[in-house]
């Protein structure tokens, strides 16, 4: 039978490359409901394309230019962020892919497992913030929640098998990004435009600046430790320029499974959305010929202190993953805005840490209304 898709985030990079997977496999797959925030243009044509049941823009003064663009069309036209959650509660979906970028993810996910919906998961930070709520509510509901991040993909297909087999650590593999070598005089005064040359993946900006400071990394930390049950101190970040070993994972016995390919996110999203299954594709092979070599070097964390925040957080528990992750999504939205400097990101994230109050929050509403408060706290600081 063929699986239903609704894509939160259809806009985005990984929404576009999920469409591309759809394409190649319209046998097995199909789209049931566009979700994007502002790319109105592009979501229009995407739902011209793939004739969906239903599309959700989330700015509400665009409702009426996507209604009249698709009215001829049959496909129903929601608006606002409340039909996002509304939306994947419709008894036709399968599967939601949920590629929305930061905090704004949380609800519409809880929403989709509340409904008891397979989710795909790109959206990193509804673990990072909300992970103990999101994964009992999972166990709760029966609900599946199958990694997208390319690393996290990985590390889900070296424990095929092996799930009755105790681990013995994780290895998630980073790239390094943009500025892999550089000293911290030469971060002080790099631009957005620098930040964003990303070596090998093509990515949105907010995802794109986290790999240059590192932050991606200490967030799939996290990420990992409630996907997989394993906590941070037994989950290692190792770099490794070629992004072709996407992670690993070490077992008690002292082996070590990886998972291989190019930097191709199609790939981990077509594993997601096909899963247990492995459906041909005419997606690019990775060859040895090309890579005779590959590299692995310890990040540097003195230079990119945010993967130790990342930790830092992640060791305190309660709300404190909640903080560093609103304070550094206001922070790359100010050094996109060239309102900040590179090393002001870190910066930033460590003061919202120091002098935040602690708290154990135990609903999506107090998590994110501490989200609104940090970022207030930055806003504020200058």
């Amino acid at each position: 039978m063929k699986r239903k898709i609704a894509i939160l985030g259809s806009t985005g990079s990984i929404g576009v490359q999920a469409l591309e997977v759809i394409e190649v496999l319209p046998e097995l797959l199909e789209v049931e409901v566009l979700a994007a925030y502002a790319n109105a243009d592009l979501l229009i044509q995407q739902a011209k394309k793939f004739n969906p049941n239903a599309v959700v823009i989330v700015r509400e003064d665009l409702y009426q230019y996507v209604k009249e663009a698709l009215w001829e069309d049959d496909i129903k036209v929601y608006a606002g962020a409340d039909a996002l959650c509304q939306v994947v509660e419709m008894e036709s979906i399968d599967i939601v892919l949920a590629t929305i970028v930061g905090v704004a993810g949380l609800k519409p996910v809880y929403a989709a497992i509340e409904a008891g919906k397979r989710v795909a998961l790109a959206n990193k930070e509804t673990l990072v913030v909300a992970g103990e709520l999101i994964t009992a509510k999972a166990a709760q509901n029966g609900v599946d929640i199958y990694p997208v991040d390319s690393e996290h993909s990985a590390i889900f297909q070296a424990l095929a098998g092996e799930f009755h087999n105790p681990v013995e650590k994780l290895i998630i593999t980073a790239s390094g990004g943009p500025f892999r070598g550089k000293s911290a005089e030469f971060l002080a005064t790099v631009k957005k435009e620098q930040a964003l040359k990303h070596p090998n993946w093509q990515m949105g900006n907010k995802i794109t600046i986290d790999s240059a400071t590192l932050m991606n990394k200490g967030l799939e930390v996290i990420e990992a430790k409630w996907l997989f049950n394993v906590p941070v101190d037994r989950i290692e970040v190792v770099v490794h320029p070629q992004s072709i070993v996407h992670s690993l994972v070490q077992f008690q016995d002292g082996s070590l499974k990886a998972q291989l390919g190019l930097p191709d996110m199609k790939l981990p999203i077509q594993y997601a959305l096909t899963y247990p299954a492995r459906f041909k594709n005419n997606f690019p092979r990775f060859s040895f010929a090309d890579y005779p070599t590959l590299n692995f070097e310890q990040p540097d964390r003195a230079t990119f202190p945010c993967l130790d925040l990342a930790y830092q957080a992640a060791a305190i528990g309660g709300n404190a993953p909640c903080v560093m992750n609103a304070a550094n999504e206001i922070s790359v939205a100010q050094f996109l805005n060239d309102e900040i400097g590179f090393l002001d990101i870190p910066r930033q994230i460590e003061h919202a840490l120091s002098v935040f109050p602690f708290s154990k929050p135990t609903t999506i509403d107090e998590y994110l209304e501490i989200d609104k408060e940090v970022k207030l706290l930055i806003a504020n600081k200058k």
